[in-house]
């Protein structure tokens, strides 16, 4: 038997990317646009402090009112 996974789906706010700065179209396409540096670093943290928990991300969906993410992590993991 392979090894099992565990999937989590998460919403993180407009407001916690502040500094995370994308664009989204009334039809509700949206890009990342011109993104300086330090304005990476705080999905950046995002990414590596969920690392760190053992989970890895899979596909994040940008919207006008936020991000939703999902992670995988072996289960059985901390």
């Amino acid at each position: 038997m392979g090894k099992q996974l565990v999937y989590e789906v998460k919403k993180y706010a407009s407001e916690q990317f502040l500094r995370l700065v994308y664009f989204c179209t009334d039809k509700g396409e949206c890009k990342l646009d011109q993104l300086p540096s330090e304005q990476m670093k705080a999905f950046e943290d995002l990414l590596n402090l969920r690392g760190l928990e053992g989970w890895e991300l899979v596909q994040s969906f940008f919207g006008s009112d936020g991000v939703i993410t999902i992670w995988k992590k072996e289960q059985g993991q901390n």
